[in-house]
This record gives structure tokens, sequence and C-alpha cells, in this order.
């Protein structure tokens, strides 16, 4: 291996999915010259094998869930989806796994792109590995930012690499759906591809280790979707756990905790990830491979002026959203920086990324739906905040009605009862991603419960239920 070239950017930045990309697009708009450096798909995780792949099989999942429920459309839709149709779909989504379209966008915001395995070599310092071997040395006048994001972190289990399990990757990829599917987890990737590959004809059997699903949000978010779930067809199992598994002539056979023994085609572990640091050379600037990278609120690694971490490998918020946000922020105090101005790091500040503790917002495009922004109750009373939740049945909305008959969900927000502002808002129901931006601008802004009396809700809509929610709160 030898060194071909050297060269002299103001920012390098180590990984172009839309987290590095958008990095690269802020100090390309700053000015700044910049080099991003890619291993795999330009696009990354979400754009191949995440958010856009799964959102493409759950979408006509959920239109057929929602046409079941209308009169007039109900019995012409009652038999299965066309999986090779929405397979079909979803591959055009993710550009059949050719990224010369992101290369295209790259190209045209001036900065230069790498191929190769990027690893720092030392302060400002990254080395490019090419796919054919040569070594290209890239140096940083201003900052390097990490945006390598993460996989995922599969269970220490026996022999687990025979038998060959699917991920989120090969879960949002697959060419197929399996007859039988095995999925090991109970939050978002789990429900949301128990939820697709259901629809699509697998017969589903969900493991939880945790009394139920979706346990990061309000306790009813995850049993609504665990009732539609079942009424689906899907077997799920809560308070177990995988203790062995193996592959015997194409079938997989897990042992659980409980001592069920579950014959699947595919087993799919969605439990959790991990940062890809383990290869970026952090050892050469005293950080520990494969550890998260700790930030203040202007992404900037812990103990140094010039390293930058932003996206899923700094663990703040592990959403493509809120990684975005995260790369306008740091792109913002890059130049800054770079231009020797006062960076306004106060909370909600132009260089502070603050939602990050008090504003995220995240969609679950299960079958009903689940959107929260800000705290639960439980985590806003373990933060020390005085509190109430006030609770609401959509039911009470005729937008609902009017969305579906039988229309199932609840809404709830969590008051600050000495500030009189919101904590946290949970929306649950067919529909309600399109909701929750309300509540986080409610949230972000530190918007008064009085003042939100004034903001008027269309009629019938399922917004409505903001007025449901502040009457509930007003009469208890």
């Amino acid at each position: 291996m030898t060194e071909t070239e050297s060269n002299t950017y103001d920012v390098v930045v180590i990984g172009a999915g839309p987290v590095g990309e958008n990095v690269a697009d802020r100090t390309r708009a700053a000015g700044l010259t910049t080099a991003v450096v890619e291993s795999e798909l330009l696009g990354g995780e979400c754009s191949y094998w995440a958010c856009m792949p799964s959102k493409a099989l759950l979408r006509p999942v959920i239109a057929q869930a929602d046409a079941r429920r209308l009169p007039g459309l109900a019995q012409d839709v009652r038999g299965p989806l066309d999986a090779q149709a929405v397979l079909a779909r979803r591959d055009e989504y993710t550009s059949h796994w050719q990224d010369d379209g992101q290369a295209d966008w790259l190209a045209g915001t001036g900065a230069d792109l790498y191929r190769g395995h990027g690893r720092l070599a030392g302060p400002r310092t990254v080395t490019v590995t090419g796919p054919d071997g040569t070594l290209t040395t890239l140096t940083a006048r201003h900052a390097v930012a990490v945006a390598t994001g993460t996989r995922a972190q599969l269970p220490d289990l026996p022999n687990l690499a025979d038998v060959g399990p699917w991920t989120s990757r090969e879960a949002t990829s697959a060419k197929e759906a399996p007859g039988r599917l095995i999925v090991v987890g109970g939050g978002v990737v789990a429900t949301e591809m128990a939820t697709a590959w259901q629809a699509l004809g697998s017969r589903v059997t969900l493991l939880v280790r945790g009394k139920g699903l979706l346990g990061r949000m309000e306790p009813f978010a995850g049993e609504l979707v665990a009732e539609a779930l079942t009424e689906a067809g899907a077997d799920i199992r809560t308070g177990t756990s995988v203790e062995s598994v193996r592959r015997e002539n194409g079938t997989v056979l897990a042992v659980t905790s409980t001592g069920d023994r579950i014959e699947a085609d595919e087993i799919l572990f969605a439990t959790g990830r991990a940062p890809r640091t383990d290869d970026l050379g952090l050892e050469t600037v005293g950080l520990e491979p494969g550890s998260w990278l700790d930030t203040d609120d202007s992404l900037r690694v812990t103990g140094t002026d010039w390293l930058y971490a932003v996206g899923d490998v700094n663990h703040r918020a592990l959403l493509t959203h809120q990684g975005k946000y995260q790369a306008r922020i740091a792109g913002a105090a890059i130049a800054a920086r770079a231009a020797g101005d006062t960076l306004l790091e106060e909370p909600w500040g132009a260089h502070a990324a603050t939602a990050d503790h008090h504003a995220v917002p995240q969609v679950v495009f299960t079958d009903p739906e689940a959107a929260a922004v800000g705290l639960s109750l439980a985590e806003a009373e373990q933060a020390g905040h005085r509190v109430r939740a006030v609770d609401v049945e959509f039911s009470s909305v005729a937008g609902a009605g009017l969305y579906g008959d039988g229309y199932r969900g609840r809404a709830r927000m969590v008051v600050d009862l000495e500030d009189e502002i919101l904590r946290g808002v949970t929306f649950v129901g067919p529909g309600v991603g399109e909701l929750i931006h309300s509540a986080t601008i409610a949230i972000t802004g530190r918007v008064p419960v009085g003042r939100l009396w004034h903001a008027v809700p269309s009629y019938p809509t399922l917004s409505e239920v903001w007025l449901r929610l502040l009457e509930a709160y007003r009469d208890n």
C-alpha cells in the first residue's frame, strides 16, 4: 500500500450518510473547502437500509389498513397485498442500491468525494484507504467531523454467524417475504418490521425481553401497537429472550428463556445499535476505539478543539432527522469558529443542539402510528419536574371517526405545573404522525398552555385532539 496523494482542506467529513452530507453542505455554503470520505454508498443507512426502504414497505400496509376502516373500500381490499409490487416500489426508493444521484448532489455542493475507508491518523489528519488499496492523506485546517453512524448490535450467542441472522439491513432489503419470521426485540425496528412482513405474507413471532413494546414511549403506545399486531396475526411473547439459535436444513430453530422451541425461515435481531468507531483510528487522538463520542452542544468532541461527532455516533438521539439537525448546528459552529466569530451557545442558540435534550420527535410507522416528542411522564418525573399527565381518547374527536370506522387511539400531554408549559406529548392512532410537529413547536417554543387555547384546530380534523387535551387539563 503506497501513499499516492496528500491534500489539505478546511474541513474533512468522515461518513456520507444524510448527516455527513448535511455537514458538508453547511460548511461549503460558508465558503470552507470540504472533503467527504465514504466507504459504502453515499446516502448512508437511512437511504438504503433504514428510513426510506422501511417506510416504502410500510406505506402500502398502512394505506390498506386505513382503507379497511372505510365502507365502500373495505370490501375491495380484503385480499393480500401484492408483495412483489411493494418490494419493487421499495427498490425504486433505494435507487436499486445505486448512489449516482447522491454523488451528483454532493458534487453540486462543491465538496470533494474520496471513496474508501477513512481513519484518523492524529489531530486534524485522516487517511483514506481506497478500494484499490491506495492511501490518501487528508489534513483539515479547522475541523474533522465524524458522521459514521451505527451498526446493528447482535447478541453474543454461540454460532450465530452460521445462522445468517437478519439485521435491519436484511429486513429492509429482502427480496421476498419469508414464510415464517422470528423478530427479536420490541423497539422501533422490531415493531415496524413485524408490521411490514406480517402484512406481506410472513407469519411473525415477536420475542420481547421486556414487558411490552416500545418501552421508551408512554406505556399505552406499546399496548395499542401490540393489540393491532396480534389482531393482524402476529404472535407476541413478552418476558422472553433467545437462549440459543441454529439453522438445520434451511430452518431456523430458536430456543427461548421460557423453554419454547420456535421454527422459522428467518430470524431478525432488532436488539440495539453500536457505534461505527471500532476502526476509526480513535486511539491516535487519545480516544477509545469502539466507543460513543461525547460532545458539547456544538457537537465538538469533549476534550478537543477540532473534532466533531455528528449523528448517531454521539448517542444523543439516534434518529436521522436529529442527526441532520445536529449537522446544521455543527456546520454553523465550524464556520463560526473558522471565521473567529463568537458562538451563540446558549440554549436554543444558533450553535447549540438544544432540541437533543428537550424536544426530540419520533414517529413509529406501525398501525396504529405512535408519535412522541419531549419527555414521557416517567422521564419528566425522574428529571424532577412537577408535572401532570392529561389523557384523552381519540374517539372524542369527530375527525377520528371520519378518518375510519372503529378508530382507536389515545393522546397524552405532560404539563409542567410550575411553568405551565408542555414537557412531552404522545399521540397513538392512525395518521397521527402528521400531528407531532405541532407538539414539537409547542415544546420547542415553550408555548404556555394559556396561549395554546388560542391555537384553534380546524374542524373536523384529528388535530382537534389538542382542544380535548386542553379541556381535560382545565377541567381536572
